[in-house]
């Protein structure tokens, strides 16, 4: 028995470390991207990295998807809807917005996109929203706004936006779709690991015509082992690896502590983007982060964790003895 509790703890020690570098691989999608320029054409360039992403899943997920062909069969329209979401909308206009904006407003405004399907959950779904969830999304989406207005009210009134910054939140908005479409009874039936293969398998569908096109009108491949390098890093980190560590934390320490790693993603990608691209920090962008940040945690915050922690702290009952948390076998 003791053998097991502390193999469990060793399990969830590692599975709190794997997850520190979870959010760096998701993270590191933009920076890469916007790293390798225009080195490869947009929808080329999201067409290799889910295509190789699909070459390493499918020896892992083939058998699962023969088996439930006749889910597939029956819901190939919300899945083909799926990849044109996260493949098409959050990869190739994700990298033609790229062209436009940095990858340190790329990533702060993209960090946002859980707070979007709390809003379309709100609006469409009609979920209620609590005032504290309430005030995160207004604190989020203001966040975005000095980032995406450099901090300048002149630009609102003026209308001068960057359509690099538009992009982006065009993308975290289409990715907020995704989740909610994502969350369906038919869906929920198959393994994660084969849908999202599925789901990538779809997206490379979607791709493929724009690839071809702009095939036509010029080189598309790589043409140096570098950039070779860092496409493969597209696919093994930021798609595959960073799937991977997500659904390891889930299994391991559950979905609400999983999701709180998330947190981390604008500081890792702002910190690769001054590291790597020598991109320069504002005091905008330190203000919309702060704003992004506790917004995103206030909107976010799993209930569970949140009721965990007021029970810990509320005073105990009148001759009871205060809470200390789960108590130790005898």
């Amino acid at each position: 028995m003791a053998s097991n509790v502390t193999a469990s703890r060793t399990e969830a020690r590692n599975a709190y470390l794997l997850l520190l570098v979870m959010p760096l691989f998701f993270s590191s999608n933009i920076v890469i991207a916007r790293g390798i320029g225009d080195a490869v054409p947009p929808f080329t360039l999201a067409l290799l990295r889910w295509a190789l992403a699909v070459a390493i899943l499918l020896p892992f997920a083939w058998s699962p998807l023969i088996r439930h062909r006749p889910v597939l069969k029956s819901s190939w329209r919300r899945i083909l809807l799926l990849g044109f979401l996260g493949m098409w909308i959050c990869g190739a206009l994700v990298y033609i917005a790229l062209a436009a904006t940095t990858a340190t407003n790329g990533t702060l405004i993209y960090t946002t996109s859980p707070v979007i399907v709390l809003l379309i959950e709100t609006v469409v779904l009609r979920k209620p929203l609590s005032p504290l969830r309430l005030a995160g999304v207004v604190l989020a989406l203001a966040g975005v706004a000095v980032i995406v207005l450099k901090g300048d009210v002149g630009a609102l009134l003026g209308l001068r936006f960057n359509p690099g910054d538009l992009g982006i939140a065009a993308a975290a908005t289409a990715w907020a779709v995704y989740s909610v479409v994502l969350r369906d009874r038919s869906l929920a039936t198959m393994p994660t690991l084969s849908l999202f293969a599925a789901i990538a398998m779809a997206g490379v569908v979607t791709l493929l015509p724009f690839s071809l096109w702009e095939a036509w009108h010029g080189p598309v491949l790589p043409a140096t082992l570098p950039v070779w390098t860092a496409v493969l890093a597209l696919a093994l980190f930021s798609a595959v690896g960073a799937f991977s560590l997500y659904q390891y934390g889930v299994k391991v320490v559950g979905p609400a502590i999983t999701s709180c790693f998330l947190y981390l993603l604008p500081l890792y990608g702002v910190g690769m983007s001054v590291l790597f691209l020598g991109e320069s920090l504002h005091a905008y962008h330190f203000a919309g982060m702060a704003l992004v940040l506790v917004g995103l945690v206030a909107a976010t915050a799993p209930t569970d964790i949140a009721a965990a922690l007021a029970a810990r702290f509320r005073p105990a009952p009148s001759g009871e003895p205060p809470h200390r948390g789960p108590s130790s076998p005898p």
